[in-house]
């Protein structure tokens, strides 16, 4: 059985994300979505609530399960036994930086790879950064991020 790992802040989860998980789950036995904490970013959501918000987003697939760490990548996927990381990739901004983590995990674990998604055109420009700018200041992010992180989004800046 294959399993991959798609790690990411997810704070929120956007439809791009989701766009990846869909189409990363017709590639995989089994996807984990890893909410990876950074200490050194500022979250919006708790690690709870980002938990929680995922988890509705991803109720239609079966074969999703959600975890968070707040390690390497690389150990996470080496201590549960999966070689593959799932990444979306927006525009080839995205690259140089992607292309180096990959690069830096597979150094760490040479049975660990990195399989690439370019996301659907309509969310090429999709940031969780911008959806949380736009929502704090009273825009509509409803095209942009499932229902019910619309509704948490407008409780959280209201």
């Amino acid at each position: 059985m294959k399993t991959a790992v798609y790690p990411g802040s997810f704070d929120p989860i956007t439809l791009g994300h989701v766009n990846i998980i869909e189409r990363a789950v017709d590639m995989f036995d089994s996807l984990v979505v890893l909410l990876a904490t950074n200490p050194g970013k500022q979250s919006l959501f708790g690690a709870e609530e980002n938990i929680e918000m995922i988890r509705e987003a991803t109720s239609a697939w079966p074969q999703v399960t959600i975890d968070q760490t707040g390690g390497l990548l690389v150990d996470y996927a080496r201590k549960h036994n999966i070689h593959h990381a799932v990444r979306g990739l927006r525009a080839v901004t995205d690259f140089d930086a992607e292309f180096s983590m990959a690069l830096t995990n597979r150094s760490m674990w040479e049975e660990f790879d990195t399989v690439y998604l370019m996301t659907s055109a309509e969310y090429m420009y999709l940031r969780s950064s911008t959806v949380k700018q736009i929502a704090e200041y009273g825009g509509d992010v409803s095209k942009f991020v499932p229902a019910h992180v619309d509704e948490r989004l407008r409780r959280k800046f209201s």
